[in-house]
């Protein structure tokens, strides 16, 4: 569980590294107790803008426990500030993802004023501190640094808008270390190290843990989602990125041959201002589909509804425009689902195109209404793909690797040998 006690968060879902054993093994677990000896005691901090929504903030909500039950005492905060900061920060979002958009000098201010005003909120007298993501990005310029500081950028910084990209490097290169999810995201011209560490999903999690079939059909039915047709689905926020407008068109292309339901799932995150507009949009898009049922439209902030969503799903897709890593991709594949996704961002990372899911070109409609009818009229494909995508998944993107990351990260930065 999570809960706010002013600006940090407290997270304990009671579960340990152990827990995690009979999933990945011995000798995961073995090495993450060696890497951990040497950090014991150390103090590191985390802090984002949003303990809920979205996959940075979930990724943190497993890690934290996790660090401190191996012996490393980390902390989580949440930088707070008023609406007009998170519509900046939002729009920063999509212009580091290749948007262009003009920020005004009195923009930049409150976005500095914002992060000052913060910092007296909070002392700093870690070992280490993690700053995620864009928003509590100046931070560092408010304390007296006395530690290392990294900034891990979970989004797609392969083509940023130059004019933002160089007002947010002036406070990046205060920075010790950057961290990034893909080769094709990294900068010239930065001095520090950009260090490559693949985001993961937690298995043991309420969206990833195994469901009864008896879980799964009470929330299907408290949701209202049937299961009387083959069931597509997309789990994302409704941001312009995902393109759900987009998999509605596709979703009408396949419907002209198999009919089928589909369900866009997407809770409305507190630091994206934009969500409603584009579910308006979506909306309207598809009223005539909604009205009989064949589209649903879901914003709950329920983890089981998403994990029991994955587990009856024909099909899953991403349709991304843009992506930084695509953690819904990650769980899909975790439930053993077929998972159809664009070929952008860390998607291809973890989709090895006919053999753990397919990519296409994220405009190509027409590719992914084939795919998916491919699947649906051959449901012993749709098998081996999950198969195949969830072995994926546990060899290469779950927590405890996230974990062992961490510490190696921390080891270098702090100057520790491990045993």
């Amino acid at each position: 569980m999570a809960y706010m006690d002013g600006i940090t968060c407290i997270c304990d879902n009671g579960r340990t590294l152990e827990d995690h054993r009979p999933i990945v093994g011995d000798d995961v677990i073995s090495g993450i107790y060696r890497k951990a000896a040497a950090l014991q005691g150390k103090r590191i901090l985390h802090v984002n803008s949003t303990y809920q929504s979205g996959g940075v903030a979930e990724m943190i909500l497993s890690l934290v426990p996790l660090m401190n039950d191996v012996g490393i005492r980390t902390q989580w905060n949440i930088l707070t500030g008023e609406g007009d900061f998170f519509v900046i920060t939002k729009n920063f979002h999509n212009a580091l993802q290749g948007q262009a958009i003009h920020f005004s000098d009195a923009e930049k201010d409150l976005y500095l004023k914002t992060n000052e005003c913060f910092s007296g909120q909070m002392t700093i007298d870690h070992d280490l501190v993690v700053i995620h993501d864009p928003q509590p990005l100046p931070l560092i310029r408010f304390y007296e640094k006395t530690q290392p500081w990294v900034w891990r950028c979970h989004v797609d910084l392969s083509n940023p808008d130059p004019g933002l990209w160089e007002f947010l490097k002036n406070f990046v290169l205060d920075y010790d270390r950057m961290v990034i999810s893909h080769d094709e995201y990294r900068r010239r011209g930065m001095p520090m190290e950009q260090w490559i560490c693949r985001p993961a999903i937690d298995p043991l999690s309420e969206k990833n843990r195994d469901l009864t079939d008896a879980e799964i059909a009470d929330l299907l039915e408290k949701y209202g989602v049937p299961t009387d047709k083959p069931l597509i689905t997309q789990i994302s926020r409704f941001d312009k990125w995902k393109d759900p407008e987009g998999v509605v068109d596709v979703f009408l292309r396949v419907r002209e041959h198999v009919d089928c339901r589909l369900v866009l799932c997407g809770s409305m995150a507190p630091d994206d201002p934009e969500g409603w507009e584009i579910y308006r949009s979506v909306e309207e898009k598809a009223r005539e589909f909604i009205e009989t049922g064949d589209v649903i439209l879901i914003t709950a902030e329920d983890h089981l509804l998403v994990n029991a969503l994955q587990r009856v799903s024909c099909v899953i897709l991403q349709k991304s425009l843009r992506e930084g890593f695509g953690l819904t991709v990650t769980e899909g594949l975790w439930k053993g689902r077929p998972v159809i996704a664009s070929r952008v961002g860390g998607i291809p990372l973890q989709i090895q195109d006919g053999e753990t899911g397919f990519l296409l070109e994220a405009t190509d409609i027409d590719g992914f209404a084939w795919r998916i009818r491919e699947v649906l009229e051959n449901p012993e494909l749709g098998e081996r793909l999950g198969r195949a995508g969830k072995e994926y998944v546990r060899q290469n993107f779950l927590i405890t690797r996230l974990l062992s990351d961490y510490l190696e990260m921390l080891s270098a930065e702090l100057g520790v040998q491990n045993t």
